[in-house]
């Protein structure tokens, strides 16, 4: 009898999909150097965000737990602690999440955004960094995230108002910048009504802040919509503590 020998990867190449679309966090080549990515040139981006997402969460003092839904490696996951905000970590991507069982202590779910495996407030607040531009129908993760979080929704967005968007969609041209294919860039106003869609009939307040920018620029924090990134945090007001 002849023995046929076969392939069999974490993922299928049939099966690197999601949203009926191909997606850069389902291939391997990606995602195995995602971390050393963070270490490298986008290390200083990185301290900005996270000093603007603990500006804005920070001011809501109901919130302790929060669940970061797109936590990839769990490059943020890990940090919420340090703020004194105890995290868990949901993802779609099994190659992200084999990564984030070594380098996370919490709990980790993987599931769609769209249908989160959770009851209504679970956590007082849902995080979404970096990961909210990758969904199809935002209005409905919205609602899921509404209704999974009892006090807010935190928001850390690739900014539409900046001059690397239009860098990225040029190297897209040229096949070398695989990260941007499916994204949607927001605008804080942009994605203030798309909330505003979704939260209906709702009683929140909604605050946003940029960073992202040169370093040559005298501020590197402002209250105007353009930069490289901005956070924002939607406080639900309609719940009881």
């Amino acid at each position: 009898m002849e023995i046929q020998k076969k392939d069999f990867g974490l993922i299928p190449q049939s099966h690197q999909n999601w949203q009926n679309r191909p997606e850069w966090f389902f291939n391997r080549e990606n995602t195995d150097t995602y971390e050393q990515w963070y270490e490298g040139r986008y290390k200083r981006a990185e301290v900005w965000q996270k000093k603007v997402m603990e500006q804005l969460v920070s001011k809501d003092s109901r919130i302790k737990t929060l669940l970061e839904f797109g936590c990839g490696t769990t490059r943020f996951t890990r940090w919420w602690k340090e703020i004194g905000i105890e995290a868990t970590g949901g993802d779609i991507s099994p190659l992200m999440l084999s990564q984030a069982i070594h380098l996370f202590e919490g709990d980790l779910v993987m599931a769609d955004s769209h249908h989160m495996p959770f009851k209504d407030h679970t956590f007082d607040s849902l995080a979404f960094i970096t990961t909210f531009e990758y969904y199809k129908d935002p209005v409905k993760v919205i609602r899921e995230a509404a209704r999974v979080a009892k006090y807010g929704i935190a928001m850390g967005m690739m900014n539409r108002n900046s001059p690397k968007v239009l860098r990225r969609r040029v190297q897209q041209v040229f096949g070398k910048n695989p990260f941007y294919v499916t994204a949607t860039f927001y605008t804080p106003q942009r994605l203030s009504n798309i909330i505003h869609e979704a939260l209906k009939g709702r009683d929140y307040s909604i605050e946003w802040t940029c960073t992202g920018l040169p370093k040559w620029f005298p501020v590197q924090q402002w209250s105007v919509p353009y930069g490289d990134f901005f956070g924002l945090y939607v406080k639900l007001n309609d719940v009881d503590y």
